[in-house]
């Protein structure tokens, strides 16, 4: 079975070392399987909820690009766009919103960390917390539903928003998943600008599962990656590492800040705990990293172990580098490429709107016109029907026959025409009240229970 895998990084600045070992790399690395089918996106729309410099934001979503493209992304391979050229993700946005409690964005993490640095400032609560950050985890949810991923690669810090993205997921299949049985059997028909074969919608009386439940991607040993401080390396904290920023000398000198302890050269040192171990283990084969640790046991001087820190990572992001810097002498060869990962991804996101507007109701009007048509004429197909009839002899007649085909009624003759049809509205009308004086008589095998329930259906359609 095919699994599609899904990853993006916010357009606010410039990416830092925990963003490719975190995010891009893993990312990249699971593209590359048998039987997956990868999306990458710049999430700018989440870049709004952080950030009110558009050139920044105009700027990041090009260097990011560049980064994902550097790092050996192969858009032959995968889907790569923005998330602002595909105009199915806000619109699904707001469908999710109308099924996610407001109860389950009170706990997100991200929103109640806001209030809690609010109430600790003596602020109001929600001083400065806007709609965006507050219900972000469900724009964050759309990003992955639109495309049913399986896999979503992120840091540990972002596990809870998968979660809820699973609920809003089950929620949305459980509410709208589950079609009522309509009278006609027939596939509905795709809704306006969808193709019969993108549509591939089920008959009206069948169940579907409109999304799959996403799975966190979590690399366990360095999702989070130290900065140089020992906290979790984040552009707020000013405590990164660049991935291309400053190139070489820029990548030594940062890597000559971390933070680690005083033991001099000589002295034995506790690997374990220590920010520049981790951010080590993060590019390090097995065997590296048992040899390093030995060596810092063994005295290894700070110095020397920073320097080895940077010709591991050097050695592996310098190629890198050099294709970023060429594709941002260029970025209209970005653009192209970006162009056509919308048009890709809107092949798949267009159809899966489509079926999910369906379902909540968002119908087109001649669709729905149909269906009714469809289903008077099904309704009136099962009724018995009073026919007309001359005979050779001249005179004129008229049966009740069943929608099957029986004769259930069968009138005496008439010298005219119009009569027989008097006795035909008179039983439309009366029903069984009539049978006693009508010159008629049941068909071969028709009780008399029979008879009255055709002629009751016959007065009831009539009153409808």
């Amino acid at each position: 079975m095919t699994q599609r895998v899904l990853t993006g990084i916010t357009t606010t600045g410039t990416l830092h070392l925990g963003n490719y070992v975190g995010a891009i790399r893993p990312a990249i690395a699971a593209s590359r399987e048998a039987g997956v089918e990868s999306f990458f996106f710049m999430a700018d729309y989440h870049a709004l909820i952080k950030c009110d410099e558009p050139e920044r934001i105009n700027r990041s979503r090009l260097e990011i690009a560049a980064v994902w493209l550097a790092a050996g992304l192969d858009t032959s391979r995968v889907t790569f766009y923005r998330q602002s050229d595909i105009p199915e993700i806000p619109e699904l946005t707001w469908l999710l919103t109308c099924i996610t409690s407001k109860g389950q964005m009170n706990r997100a993490h991200a929103y109640k960390a806001a209030v809690d640095a609010n109430v600790a400032a003596g602020e109001d609560p929600d001083a400065g917390i806007t709609m965006g950050l507050y219900s972000y985890p469900i724009l964050m949810a759309a990003d992955i539903l639109i495309f049913n991923a399986h896999r979503v690669p992120v840091g540990k810090d972002q596990v809870q928003h998968i979660e809820m993205a699973r609920d809003v997921a089950q929620r949305f299949n459980h509410q709208f998943g589950k079609r009522r049985p309509h009278a006609d059997a027939q596939r509905r028909l795709p809704p306006e600008g969808v193709s019969d074969q993108a549509w591939g919608g089920p008959a009206p009386d069948q169940s579907e599962e409109f999304f799959v439940l996403p799975e966190a991607n979590v690399e366990e040993d360095v999702a989070l990656l130290p900065g140089l401080d020992g906290r979790k390396m984040s552009k707020s904290y000013d405590n990164s590492i660049p991935l291309f920023e400053g190139g070489s000398k820029g990548l030594k000198d940062a890597i000559a800040r971390i933070v680690t302890d005083s033991r001099l050269p000589g002295e034995p040192k506790e690997p374990e705990g220590q920010a520049l171990v981790t951010i080590y283990d993060a590019f390090a084969t097995p065997q590296q990293r048992a040899d390093f640790r030995a060596a810092l046991r063994a005295g290894l001087a700070w110095g020397e172990a920073k320097q080895q820190l940077f010709e591991l990572i050097e050695a592996e992001i310098a190629p890198m580098r050099a294709r970023y810097e060429a594709l941002m002498a260029h970025p209209e060869r970005i653009e192209e490429i970006l162009q056509q990962g919308a048009e890709k991804a809107r092949t798949i996101a267009g159809p899966l709107l489509a079926r999910a507007r369906e379902a909540v109701g968002l119908r087109r009007f001649n669709a729905v016109a149909a269906q009714v048509v469809d289903t008077a004429k099904a309704a009136k197909a099962a009724l018995p029907v009073f026919k007309q009839y001359r005979e050779a002899d001249g005179q004129f007649y008229f049966k009740l026959v069943s929608a099957e085909g029986q004769v259930l009624l069968q009138s005496a003759a008439f010298a005219g025409g119009r009569d027989a049809g008097q006795w035909v509205a008179r039983l439309k009308r009366e029903g069984a009240a009539a049978l006693a004086e009508a010159p008629v008589q049941r068909g071969e095998g028709v009780d008399e229970a029979a008879l009255s329930a055709a002629l009751l259906a016959l007065q009831a359609a009539d009153a409808a």
